[in-house]
């Protein structure tokens, strides 16, 4: 038997043996002309397996990045863009740059500090609206972070402290949703698993 474990090992198996051995055969054509049409012939092969793509001209120049890759780098012909180096595969990809904001209470992310920002700015009655709808997310994700609980005056002095004074509000100004709707019941699964515990 001729077990795929026995065989050379594919440099991209994601478009399968046929053709890798099509991307092979390549290499026995001797006449360059006839080798530069093969080749195309074998992209084109290649993009019917992504037919959505097969248009796309940064996806084009991918298949043909990937025909150097599978030749391992030694198909002489026309390539329609500048082939790839052997480095690609074994270079260390650039190290991209984690953005550093700096966050006053990272539970409610930066976001929704943005926002606070901007409706600080703002007057009238969409102002109130999403002040109400900025302070129930924030009671949101205070519970995500603290499943225990939170009181809305809490809520009310960080969105005071995160707009500057600016956005000054309380109880007697906004009804934020109902911890236990937020957080919900606790499955059967769960409620067990914490009776267990106690035990």
């Amino acid at each position: 038997m001729d077990y795929n474990t026995q065989r050379k090992k594919l440099p991209l198996p994601e478009y399968g043996r046929n053709i890798q051995n099509m991307v092979d055969y390549l290499f026995t054509i001797e006449d360059r002309d006839k080798r530069n049409k093969s080749a195309q012939v074998v992209i084109d092969v290649m993009g019917n397996l992504y037919p959505y793509l097969r248009d796309v001209a940064e996806f084009k120049h991918k298949l043909w990045d990937h025909l150097a890759i599978m030749s391992d780098f030694k198909l002489d012909i026309d390539y329609p863009y500048n082939p790839p180096t052997p480095d690609i595969l074994t270079g260390k990809p650039k190290r991209v740059p984690y953005p550093v904001n700096n966050i006053k209470y990272r539970h409610y992310g930066y976001t929704i500090e943005l926002m606070i920002g901007k409706i600080a700015e703002m007057e009238g009655e969409e102002r109130d609206i999403l002040i109400e709808q900025i302070a129930n997310q924030m009671k949101k994700s205070y519970l995500a972070w603290n499943k225990d609980a939170v009181e809305d005056e809490k809520i009310f002095k960080d969105l005071r402290e995160l707009s500057k004074g600016e956005v000054n509000i309380g109880a007697d100004t906004i009804q934020l949703t109902d911890t236990k709707s937020i957080v919900g019941k606790p499955n059967k699964k769960k409620k067990q698993q914490q009776q267990h515990k106690k035990k």
